[in-house]
């Protein structure tokens, strides 16, 4: 296995539970350079607690396996919970270390597998007979009948709009930040004080890169609004392509359950989709329509909102996404907020996205088992991407103290909507809508895309040049079969070679869901391993 944060855990859980019966031995081993088995960067523990996940508690359902002595996520904490609030991610990291810790005490003793940790880094992958070669940066190499990689989101090539502004730091007094890690991120802002600062991307790390740059610097929120410390930058600009803030979750459990399916619902959209993964590109949005339509026309039937009305907001969505919400910035933010407090009746769009939020294990069991064409995947994909705007987004809280920086003066969304950015002797000017600012700092809030041709850290690179790893098609991540088998360029199975995870992209659906990676993919691969070793 290569790489083991949450996606490798989930692998390895669903691996530990087939195992037991089996009378095979199998000889494990885990190559994961970071201090954090089971968590990873994105679930490290030494990240700041002000690092929210996007889940509630009332929400979190990644089951233990069997046997374990760690439990359930609620029933592990040491103090009591509040449903309806968030947990930070690396109280989430503790959790999965926690179950690593578990599974490699514990968890193999029943299965006559011996499972071992290397804290390498991987060099190169390739064949050696009918197995594999795996080698590490330290010179070690061994040879495999199979190989997992669940890699995440490894490094990728700058964007070139990203390279000239690091190009353009490096020769001026200008800097350039990444979000993470957020706990490196503060430490660096402490030298911003006075300084005017922007973010690229307007999405959830924005909310994380916020209080990087003024919680951590001292300040605080309460009922009254934003107390500064006098340590933050002076300005902070987010800016993005849309401009448009994210739409907050509904705040407690009596609101969300307003956006509930019915069982009956439910599997009448599980037919659909799959039924849409087989059909062509044009036939497909139909489908999911037609399962869409009538629930949400349910939900809003208060406010008289026709299901020709939902249909029309739909089929805005999949030729456009997000035109229907484009609002001013300070309106969407606002109008989000309002949503996800109950204070105004829900819009088609929001119900719509809270509903896709509540169907993402099913859309994931029919779409990633399913074979759909590159076009239709395409077509699938961007319309699950574009409502995470809805479905992913973050917590009430969050959206709130947004609100109160601006309040405070220190957030500023007037040059929001993808201003054009041009270099000074000191930084940047940004320009839009009449309005400009200069700034000396700009932060990356941009999570890269699964595209494989940018990604510069070994052993992928290395695999697309040997023609073992290959895209679905020039718009999608990895080509893989049900069970995580790589396809190759020819779209032939390359045996004893698996990927799971958001490289995948394409084959698989809601790939960035904490919950996916405890879920179906894994047990496919599981017991495509069992098959094997029976065979």
């Amino acid at each position: 296995m290569i790489g083991f944060g949450p996606r490798g855990l989930g692998a390895l859980e669903a691996l530990s539970q087939r195992l037991k019966f089996t009378d095979r031995r199998v000889q494990i081993d885990i190559y994961e350079p970071g201090p954090y088995p089971g968590a990873g960067p994105n679930f490290a523990p030494s990240e700041p607690a002000y690092c929210l996940l996007n889940i509630p508690y009332r929400d979190i359902a990644i089951r233990p396996p069997q046997g374990t002595t760690v439990g359930r996520f609620a029933d592990w904490q040491d103090r009591p919970i509040d449903p309806d609030s968030f947990p930070s991610r690396a109280d989430m990291g503790r959790y999965l270390n926690a179950r690593w810790d578990d599974l490699f005490a514990q968890g193999f003793k029943q299965t006559g597998a011996m499972l071992r940790l290397i804290p390498a880094q991987v060099s190169r992958i390739s064949r050696k007979d009918s197995g594999w070669r795996v080698e590490s940066k330290s010179g070690a190499e061994a040879v495999y009948n199979e190989v997992l990689l669940t890699l995440g989101q490894p490094p990728v090539e700058a964007d070139a709009q990203w390279a000239g502004w690091q190009d353009h730091a490096a020769q001026t007094k200008a800097e350039v930040a990444q979000a993470y890690p957020a706990a490196a991120l503060g430490e660096q802002a402490a030298g911003w004080q006075g300084k005017q600062v922007a973010i690229r991307g307007l999405g959830l790390s924005t909310y994380d890169v916020l209080r990087s740059l003024t919680t951590a610097q001292g300040g605080g929120f309460d009922a009254a609004g934003y107390h500064a410390s006098g340590r933050e930058p002076r300005r902070i600009l987010p800016f993005s392509l849309n401009g448009q803030p994210p739409f907050p979750k509904p705040e407690n459990a009596a609101l969300d359950a307003f956006f509930e399916p019915s069982p009956e619902e439910t599997a009448r959209f599980t037919q659909a989709a799959t039924a849409a993964v087989s059909a062509g590109p044009e036939v497909a949005p139909s489908l999911i329509s037609g399962a869409l339509m009538p629930v949400v026309a349910r939900i809003l039937g208060p406010q008289n909102v026709s299901e020709a009305e939902v249909a029309e907001w739909l089929e805005t969505e999949w030729s456009d996404p997000g035109a229907q919400d484009r609002l001013p910035p300070m309106d969407a933010l606002r109008y989000g907020i309002d949503l996800a407090a109950g204070e105004v009746a829900p819009s088609p769009g929001y119900a719509l996205g809270q509903v896709w939020r509540k169907w993402q294990d099913q859309w994931r069991a029919a779409f990633n088992p399913g074979h759909a064409t590159p076009e239709t995947a395409k077509r699938l994909i961007d319309f699950d991407e574009g409502l995470k705007r809805y479905s992913y987004g973050p917590p009430l809280s969050s959206a709130r103290e947004l609100l109160a920086l601006i309040d405070a003066g220190l957030v500023d969304l007037a040059l929001t909507i993808n201003p054009e950015i041009a270099e000074t002797e000191q930084g940047w000017t940004l320009r839009s809508q009449g309005r400009e600012a200069k700034v000396s700092v700009i932060i990356d809030a941009v999570l890269p895309a699964p595209d494989l041709s940018n990604i510069k850290g070994p052993p992928l690179p290395d695999l697309i040049t040997q023609s073992l790893l290959a895209p679905v098609s020039t718009d999608l991540a990895a080509a893989i079969a049900p069970d995580g088998t790589l396809c190759d360029q020819g779209g032939h199975p390359v045996p004893g070679l698996c990927l799971l995870g958001r490289l995948a992209l394409g084959s698989v659906t809601a790939v960035d869901s904490l919950h996916d990676c405890f879920g179906q993919s894994a047990d496919r691969w599981a017991q495509g391993v069992i098959e094997r070793l029976s065979a």
